[in-house]
């Protein structure tokens, strides 16, 4: 699993700072850090904020020891685990991370989550020091439970995990969730929630927002995402199609347009998500 690091201090460094490979030594009052994990066969992103020697993570890719390993090396402890949602394409380490280390997990109280959890909704708030706070936003249209977080250090935007909403260049498919016998309605809808969330929700944030998805180009979760690991608000609003319609109309139209077919393990993965699934196993015990 491949890893990129992001060094932010609201005194000294402006925009996203992409570190060489080497640890972060000082981790003094007033930093945190984004470390992005990649799973390069999904094209799937999990990240570390690490801060005071604390880690939250957002959306743990199947294998939790990649995120052991990384609280080990810098001698802290995982406080916390957001899921923006409960993700189609592979299965989340969520409930393990749980079982193993009783950390707490934050998911959208549209959910109804099966596992131990504490229900957020928008404009919640997760207090993690004097300086930082993570804000939910709900960000339905991908799924209809999809929320996104936005981290704030000294009431200032710096970076808002998006999950599969806002892609880069993009937004989630919205057809990967409901199925039956309406489900031409459905996704309508949810194309619709999702034409909202887009002006809604991520309009009004600065343009030098960083914006961090939970997957990247390849990903069946989107239809044309770039090949970048980051972006920003400000890029978004320029380059992506998703900002630029005239009107809801228009806008569902586009994004229901020429979608790919979906995997027939995609409904399988999201029960399994929103249910917890259970530990990993070798694939050859010893």
């Amino acid at each position: 699993m491949n890893r990129r690091r992001f060094l932010k201090n609201g005194a000294s460094i402006a925009g996203i700072g992409i570190l060489a490979p080497r640890l972060m030594v000082d981790k003094t009052a007033g930093m945190y850090h984004i470390e992005q994990f990649t799973d390069e066969g999904l094209s799937q992103f999990t990240y570390a904020i690490l801060f005071d020697q604390k880690i939250v993570l957002v959306d743990p890719s199947r294998d939790p020891q990649p995120f052991y390993d990384y609280a080990d090396r810098n001698n802290a402890s995982i406080i916390a685990i957001i899921e923006t949602h409960p993700h189609a394409d592979f299965v989340s380490s969520h409930a393990e991370i749980y079982r193993k280390l009783k950390t707490r997990i934050y998911t959208s109280d549209k959910l109804h989550a099966k596992y131990p959890h504490y229900p957020v909704k928008d404009g919640d708030v997760i207090t993690l020091n004097n300086y930082l706070l993570l804000k939910i936003l709900d960000t339905p249209g991908h799924s209809p439970d999809s929320i996104s977080i936005v981290l704030q250090e000294n009431n200032i935007d710096k970076a808002v995990f998006t999950g599969d909403a806002l892609l880069f260049g993009d937004v989630g498919r919205p057809d990967l969730r409901e199925y039956g016998s309406n489900e031409n309605e459905q996704r309508a809808s949810l194309a619709k929630a999702m034409y909202a969330t887009i002006k809604n929700k991520y309009t009004p944030l600065a343009d030098s927002v960083a914006v961090y998805p939970a997957h990247g180009a390849g990903s069946l979760c989107g239809n044309a995402t770039r090949n970048v690991k980051s972006s920003t608000i400000g890029y978004e609003k320029k380059n992506n199609h998703a900002f630029h319609h005239a009107d809801e109309a228009g806008f569902v139209a586009a994004i229901l347009k020429d979608l790919p077919f979906i995997p027939k393990y995609f409904p399988y993965d999201v029960e399994l998500n929103r249910e917890g699934a259970a530990d990993i196993q070798p694939g050859i015990k010893k």
